[in-house]
């Protein structure tokens, strides 16, 4: 099963990122796929495909997770890559954001390397064909947005299946951070 470990967004922060999609769409510079509500998250840490045994050990292992809960929000709009753009996203502020992935991988350093370049951010778009890469770079730096700001206070253990209307995704842990 592919698995991934995730941050989920509060309800305000998803209605703002829809917001954001609409305004992308409107430009109508790019056509591809705008990641559906229910979806959206950012990702702490990519495990891949696992089997059931590991998936077990993974899950005790989370178990040494200890973290505080903290505040993050949302910073900038951008994508990644101007050459091709493959994904447009929205990036988080937030030290302990980072503090928390570098725990992650290390309670998990014994089944996979540590992340070489984290960036905190959630997928918003994966265009698949960009009209005018200049001008849809422009436009999108003037989207202006919330600065939304939320309390994390869980992180989860995720699997992701793909289905022929999209990817869904289920719940496999939850670790909760204490104050």
């Amino acid at each position: 099963m592919r698995v991934f470990i995730s941050i989920e967004l509060p309800e305000k922060a998803k209605q703002e990122i829809v917001r954001i999609q609409n305004e992308i769409e409107k430009l109508g510079l790019i056509k591809g796929k705008f990641i559906e509500k229910e979806n959206l998250h950012l990702t702490l840490k990519f495990l891949g495909e696992i089997d059931d045994k590991k998936l077990e050990k993974i899950k005790e292992k989370l178990n040494e997770l200890k973290f505080s809960k903290f505040k993050v929000r949302f910073d900038k709009l951008g994508v990644f890559s101007e050459k091709f753009v493959r994904i447009v996203w929205i990036s988080l502020k937030g030290d302990e954001l980072f503090e928390l992935q570098k725990d992650v991988d290390e309670v998990l350093k014994d089944f996979f390397g540590k992340e070489q370049r984290f960036m905190a951010h959630v997928t918003i778009v994966r265009p698949k064909f960009v009209k005018n890469r200049e001008k849809f770079i422009e436009e999108l730096g003037k989207i202006d947005f919330e600065k939304v700001e939320f309390e994390v206070d869980k992180i989860f253990l995720k699997k992701s299946e793909l289905f022929k209307e999209g990817a869904k995704y289920f719940e496999l842990k939850e670790i909760e951070g204490y104050r």
